[in-house]
């Protein structure tokens, strides 16, 4: 059943969203480290003392800024500027190519080249392209020369996750993680260059993940695979980047991407709304606390919650998941749901000071035993800005009816 007005619910949030993600730039803008690339902040918004830092969240910083460059919501270019400057020195492996994970004032530190990485720099190329940057193309040219040639392998339609420096294997690991990401990295290149290349990926992708796997999984999405491509259901590796069971927020990600791609594609005949949201919702449903709210880190394969820890940034990709159906298939559920995760976030992970608090304790409170600090603002300006757009999809052009 359809709701009466499916703008209603974006709408009633929009002054508010508008005004936390103007927040969360002033205070991510403190992160800029004078000496290249950026600080982790505290949650008072001072410098912490570690050094490393890695490629997700560099590219991260820069894709944020250049989202709130495209919106009009700041004047962005020097920060902007000032990451990709980094992107491209400090991680850039000039004797080897592509990007190095880890890196900091006195060089490289953890020199794997991961897949995970490699598609937050497609990200950060396209979504600084799109702000009218002058090396977002060469960005983009390069991040695409790497994917293609180190870790696309054409006959799955995925990517393989990681590498030496020197690009000699040292695993068989293959993940969902980084292919969901790599989906939202070449539908955000499709967008700003109008090649299909990116668009065909994609879809590939999509389609092993949402139409293979899902309907054989009941709808709950494997996290973690053979070199064949066949599931690891005992894996359990990186308990941030790669923790054991199933991950909900991957789920409301996938579901959101595959509809921004079923735009993208002319809005096929096909059943690409429904699947996505009975992925979305499975994960909704299993993974919501219904005692305490929030949702569940990961689950167990049955869907029975594995780790309670509660973060902030599944429920902002809930958030994006149902912002996404009430612009395509709106029905009274997601109005529901739009107006319950927003209420959950504004009382538990929104700091009124600017930023969100990553992780909250059994109480409700915020809390730092997985991350310390506030690790970046990508998820929660995404959270804060997309279902602004008018449409599930073209966010670079929709973005810019935010500007004043």
């Amino acid at each position: 059943m359809p709701t009466t007005d499916p703008s209603a619910p974006i709408a009633k949030h929009k002054s508010w969203a508008l005004a936390d993600a103007r927040a969360q730039l002033d205070y991510f803008a403190r992160s800029v480290n004078p000496e290249g690339g950026f600080h982790t902040l505290d949650l008072n918004g001072a410098a912490l003392p570690n050094t490393l830092q890695e490629l997700h969240t560099s590219t991260r910083m820069v894709h944020a800024f250049a989202l709130a460059q495209i919106s009009g919501l700041t004047n962005s270019g020097d920060i902007i500027s000032h990451g990709l400057d980094y992107i491209t020195s400090a991680h850039f492996d000039r004797k080897n190519g592509g990007f190095f994970w880890g890196v900091d004032h006195t060089g490289p530190v953890d020199t794997r080249k991961l897949a995970y990485g490699h598609v937050f720099v497609l990200l950060a190329g396209s979504s600084t392209y799109a702000a009218g940057h002058a090396d977002g193309a060469t960005v983009i040219d390069t991040a695409t020369e790497v994917l293609n040639t180190r870790f696309w392998e054409d006959d799955a339609g995925l990517f393989a996750d990681e590498w030496n420096a020197d690009w000699t294997p040292f695993s068989t690991y293959r993940g969902m993680n980084a292919n969901m990401h790599g989906v939202e990295a070449l539908l955000a290149a499709y967008e700003a260059t109008n090649d299909r290349s990116y668009l065909t990926k994609a879809g590939r992708i999509l389609d092993f993940f949402m139409r293979k796997l899902a309907p054989a999984e009941k709808h709950r999405l494997p996290e973690h695979f053979h070199a064949d491509w066949t599931v690891d259901r005992d894996y359990s590796g990186n308990p941030m980047f790669r923790p054991a069971g199933t991950t909900p927020g991957h789920s409301f990600e996938l579901s959101r991407l595959l509809i921004q791609y079923w735009e993208l594609a002319g809005q096929l005949d096909d059943d690409s709304l429904a699947l996505a949201r009975a992925v979305g919702y499975q994960a909704l449903n299993d993974a919501w606390d219904e005692k305490n709210g929030g949702i569940y880190y990961t689950l167990h394969h049955g869907g029975a919650p594995h780790i309670r820890d509660r973060y902030w940034w599944p429920v902002t990709e809930a958030i994006g998941f149902v912002a996404a159906l009430l612009k395509t298939d709106p029905r009274v559920e997601d109005a529901v749901w739009y107006d319950k995760l927003w209420s959950f976030a504004k009382d538990h992970f929104v700091d009124p000071n600017g930023g969100w608090f990553p992780e909250i304790d059994d109480a409700g409170q915020p809390t730092q035993r997985q991350f310390i600090g506030k690790p970046d603002i990508y998820h929660a300006l995404q959270a804060d800005l997309l279902p602004l757009a008018p449409d599930a999809s073209r966010y670079y052009e929709g973005l810019k009816v935010l500007r004043p």
